[in-house]
């Protein structure tokens, strides 16, 4: 230890928690059920204990020291529960609570516990003098609130041995880095736009991003495909790191072939000197070497003794490697025999980038939790494809549960757990009541959140949450671990249910659909505005971004814009002369759809006939795409086709892609649907695609859940069939149009096949450059289509 004088660079900060975790943490991942309301039980068992100090005891205490070690000086900072005093003797109160019966803790308590309250009492013992301290962990039982407590006695010298101790096995990571900052912001300083030009309307995007990020304030920009929106926003993100204005970047998507076009981006500066940790965030069950290792059994030797060696793991992925995409990480994962899963979060804490699905932001079961809030004051949050959020929006902050789990797990669980068939029985019987009170119209729609349902499942919750933990470490016959997969599939939904009610409001409503069969309530989030700009209302900047935020003034209303944030509106840099665009101004309602297809499948003959080349058809629905195919291959034609299918696998896409390639000899036809996986985020330029052909004006199917948001915007003031049909649904025309001209030097076809597109508001929603359309030629339709009146 040197003194606080040898001090040459910025301290370092740390809290005590992750201080303590990073040193002493060991053993493994815990297989099994683990409780999904810690945190709450964790907030009550604390307040219960506190309330029995005594009135000159204190609670929350924070604290904060500064240590010198190898001429750095750490600051440390934490809150301890509890400083109270015990026959005269001033104790720190550790208090933890847990799901275990109280006769599992091992020995006198967990060494990381002890950690904690050790430097807590070190924090205090040094700052009020005293020459020693007693520390005491106060383990409660979260459901019987059963207590157990243990405790010692400490001199302050072995105290400030401890602390030295913690501080010199957190140095090396510290130092790594620290060292890494230094170089991360060097390279940034030296850093250029990674063309040698700026597209046109590049470089007033890159721009308009760092002067939102500099203000602190939000941006909604709209700027077209081909433009390059992913770096003109990282590069002006990372100047931002470079100038202490932010410390992360998040780059969110909704779908994997955004996420490359980021990793692209950033391998591009890399190449340029970048020197900055960067991390992709792959879902669980994707990178789970579950072939490998069966993780479910508890048997993984990824997940057994993860905890011993991930700090090596960790250290040494950050000093050989800046980014860290899933091949990566699980090259790393295999080498260390981590979980890769855990080891991509793990790695995400210290990274400078992270990029992940829109869970990891907005979703609060799945978002990055352990983020510390200085964190995020200085996280920038670049939305991609910002269009898809208000779905994703809407389906994170809803809930919903069926009748038929719990009737099920009633007759399964009648004597395996008497308890949890009796919560279950009183959901289903409530459910029954639903069914008999609306057998009229089978449905309903309420404004106020079920609390007769949600009482019914907070038992359920706690019984479910009882046999799950009592039995996360038995072996059972796979009739009952069936049974057990069914009770924790369950537990989830309700629990989640009941964390959805919490935000319930008046943009809720509760819908209530009742079959013969089955019966279903919703907790239905119908504007999610409000709850999107709580997600990110404590990081720094967010700007959202797409090609097709059509209208903004809608985008910027359900994605939660407030005054203050910025609007950017890039003009397209293509020419007209690029696109050759037609109508077919056929009716393609659902009605008419049986003489529609025919007319659809002699156009795509004629187009065949008329040019070679790939061309990607798509349309409203699978079953239409299916019947228009069958059409179309009774056509005397020389082509080939693609179908995309519902559920395919990533080799199975990356095929289908694949397949369209310049210089073929005869043409391609890849038929697909709006709004899947090939209608956006993907890139072929030059002649790797010729053609689009968009059927429909990609409405949304009208149903008893649409005519609720319809009926809720209406009630607002607004437009509710274009809130919840017209913008949902052109949104996916602009983004299947928007995969034909990627680069200044491409031109092609885009046909339009449906007469609403020639009429309002749909005609209006169209960009500029395909509003110059011409009419089909009407003479190779069928005889039942020259004389149907469009």
């Amino acid at each position: 230890m040197t003194g606080t004088g040898d001090r040459m660079k910025e301290p370092i900060h740390i809290s005590v928690r992750p201080l303590v975790e990073y040193v002493h943490r060991s053993g493994s991942i815990q297989s099994g059920f683990r409780s999904n309301s810690s945190m709450q039980e964790g907030t009550r068992v604390h307040q219960a204990i506190q309330k029995s100090y005594k009135e000159h005891d204190r609670k929350e205490v924070h604290l904060r020291t500064e240590i010198s070690y190898e001429g750095e000086l750490f600051i440390i900072e934490g809150r301890c529960d509890g400083l109270i005093e015990l026959d005269g003797v001033w104790t720190v109160d550790e208090i933890k609570s847990i799901s275990q019966p109280l006769e599992d803790i091992q020995g006198d308590g967990h060494p990381v516990h002890w950690a904690q309250a050790f430097l807590y009492a070190y924090m205090i013992a040094r700052e009020e003098q005293h020459h020693s301290m007693q520390v005491q962990l106060t383990y409660v039982q979260a459901h019987s609130e059963d207590i157990r407590r243990f405790r010692r006695m400490l001199s302050f010298a072995e105290l400030e041995a401890f602390a030295q101790e913690m501080i010199a096995g957190y140095a090396p990571y510290a130092f790594l880095l620290r060292a890494h900052a230094a170089k991360r912001d060097a390279s940034i300083a030296m850093l250029e736009f990674p063309f040698d030009t700026y597209r046109s309307g590049q470089r007033t995007l890159a721009g308009s991003v760092y002067k939102t990020i500099a203000e602190g304030v939000n941006l909604f920009a709209k700027a077209p495909t081909g433009i390059g929106k992913t770096v003109s926003t990282l590069f002006p993100a990372i100047k931002a790191i470079g100038e202490r204005l932010a410390r992360r970047v998040y780059y969110v998507t909704a779908r994997t072939t955004t996420r490359a076009a980021a990793e692209e981006a950033y391998a591009r500066m890399q190449a340029q000197g970048l020197h900055m940790h960067v991390v992709t965030l792959t879902a669980k069950d994707k990178i789970c070497f579950k072939d490998e290792h069966d993780c479910d059994a508890g048997s993984c030797s990824m997940c057994e003794g993860y905890y011993d060696r991930i700090n090596g793991a960790v250290s040494d992925i950050l000093a050989n490697e800046t980014l860290m995409t899933r091949a990566v990480i699980e090259h790393y994962a295999r080498k260390h025999k981590v979980c890769p899963f855990e080891f991509s979060l793990d790695v995400a804490y210290a990274s400078d980038g992270i990029i992940s699905d829109y869970n990891y932001v907005f979703d609060p079961r799945i978002s990055l939790k352990r983020l510390l809030e200085e964190h995020k004051r200085k996280g920038v949050v670049l939305v991609d494809e910002a269009h898809n959020l208000v779905e994703r929006g809407r389906d994170m902050f809803s809930a919903e549960i069926l009748k038929s789990s719990f009737l099920e797990l009633k007759r399964e669980f009648k004597l395996l757990s008497p308890e949890v068939a009796t919560t279950a029985s009183a959901v289903n019987a409530h459910m029954i009541t639903l069914r008999k009170l609306h057998a009229d119209t089978g449905k309903a729609v309420e404004t106020a959140a079920p609390q007769e349902v949600l009482e019914l499942l907070v038992p359920f919750v706690e019984a479910a949450e009882r046999e799950l933990v009592t039995g996360s470490s038995t072996s059972r016959a796979s009739s009952e671990s069936t049974a057990y997969a069914l009770l924790l599939d369950t537990y989830f939904t309700a629990q989640n249910m009941l964390r959805i009610a919490a935000l319930y409001d008046e943009r809720y409503v509760t819908y209530i659909e009742a079959g013969r069969s089955e019966v279903r309530i919703k907790l239905f989030c119908l504007d999610p505005s409000h709850l999107l700009g709580q997600a990110v209302k404590n990081y720094r900047s967010t700007i959202y971004f797409s090609a097709t935020l059509t209208p903004l003034a809608y985008y910027r209303d359900m994605l939660g814009a407030s005054e203050e944030d910025y609007t950017l509106q890039v003009p397209s840099p293509f020419h007209q002369e690029q696109w050759d665009v037609r109508l077919l101004p056929l009716s393609i309602r659902y009605r008419d759809r049986e003489r529609s297809k025919g007319a659809i499948a002699d156009m795509l003959a004629g187009l065949v006939a008329e040019r070679k080349g790939n061309v990607l058809v798509f349309f409203p629905s699978y079953p239409y795409l299916r019947e228009v195919y069958e059409e179309f291959m009774l056509q005397d034609v020389s082509a080939d086709t693609l179908i995309q299918s519902p559920g395919m696998t990533e080799p199975e896409r990356d095929r289908f892609l694949e397949a369209f390639q310049p210089g073929q000899e005869r043409t391609l036809l890849g038929f697909a649907v709006l709004g899947g996986v090939f209608a956006e985020g993907v890139d072929l330029p030059g002649d790797r695609l010729n053609g689009v052909v968009v059927v429909g004006v990609g409405l949304p199917q009208i149903g008893a859940e649409r005519d609720v948001l319809r009926d809720y915007f209406s009630e607002q003031g607004r437009n509710g069939f274009n809130y919840a049909y017209v913008y949902p649904g052109m949104n996916k025309v602009l983004q299947a149009g928007g995969r034909l001209i990627r680069t200044e030097h491409d031109e092609g076809l885009l046909v339009l096949v449906d007469d609403r597109f020639a009429k309002e508001p749909y005609a209006s929603l169209l960009p500029d450059e395909w509003k110059s359309y011409r009419l089909t030629e009407q003479t190779g339709l069928r005889k039942e289509w020259m004389d149907y009146e469009f």
